[in-house]
């Protein structure tokens, strides 16, 4: 068993550039090979479906930084920062909680995703969180009440839902878990 060494985000924002994906998760430098490409064709229909009904503010793909505190600065898939978000867009990075953040998991990134991520965004004030599950077509979504995450439902190809986060808004998956 080897000791894992913490890493501080300036230790992180020393590191060389990389095509790799690199976040800061608990003090511990993750590093994923890029996706393959349905998880990027899967991600990018989230984009484009995410564009069309977000009722201000601005949607980002990933790479993309959130810098939450000194041990956590993770890259989600997707994130949707609204106009009165308590997150700040700056020059470099994203700071503090975005408003609607969804991962497309992978073999690679499920475990994570579902546990450490998923603690990480209701602990740092996420206020809504998707699960694409690709493979087994379905879409988890989450809502924060009084801090903890709650789930809204579980999404199959042919189902849709109300997004609370996007005010209301119709989210139809068949474009984004239906077979590609």
């Amino acid at each position: 068993m080897t000791d894992q060494v913490k890493v501080t985000a300036a230790e992180y924002y020393e590191l060389p550039e990389t095509n790799d994906t690199v976040e800061l998760i608990n003090g511990e430098l993750i590093v994923s090979p890029p996706p393959i490409p349905d998880h990027q064709r899967r991600v990018g229909n989230l984009y484009l479906l995410l564009r069309q009904l977000a009722p201000d503010g601005e949607v980002f793909l990933s790479p993309i930084e959130v810098y939450f505190d000194e041990e956590n600065i993770p890259q989600p898939d997707i994130v949707w920062v609204s106009a009165n978000s308590r997150c700040v867009v700056t020059p470099k990075r994203l700071e503090g909680p975005p408003d609607l953040i969804v991962e497309v998991l992978s073999p690679g990134t499920e475990r994570r995703d579902k546990k450490a991520k998923f603690e990480l965004y209701q602990k740092f004030g996420v206020r809504e969180y998707w699960l694409v599950h690709p493979q087994e077509q379905y879409v988890e979504v989450y809502l924060l009440e009084n801090g903890v995450f709650v789930r809204h439902g579980v999404f199959g190809p042919d189902e849709s839902f109300a997004s609370p986060v996007l005010g209301g808004r119709v989210v139809e998956l068949k474009e984004i878990i239906g077979q590609q």
